[in-house]
């Protein structure tokens, strides 16, 4: 995956948690949903920022280290 597919979820999940955070005023939602939307937009996103970073090679443990033949 390219970083703007990563860019991609961040976004999707920017859009759920919006969704979640309109949902907070009307009176016909119940809370569960609400709760649904706003933790999976949350996670959503923390997993696309997780990914954006281990393709930057900016997480030292999936960073591909060069090896020397010399």
């Amino acid at each position: 995956m390219n970083s703007l597919a990563w860019i991609g979820i961040i976004v999707w999940g920017i859009f759920v948690t919006g969704c979640g955070l309109g949902t907070l005023g009307m009176a016909d939602a119940p809370p569960q949903d609400v709760a649904f939307l706003m933790a999976g937009g949350l996670l959503t996103c923390l997993l696309g920022a997780i990914g954006l970073l281990g393709f930057m090679g900016w997480i030292p443990g999936l960073r591909g280290e060069q090896k020397s033949y010399s």
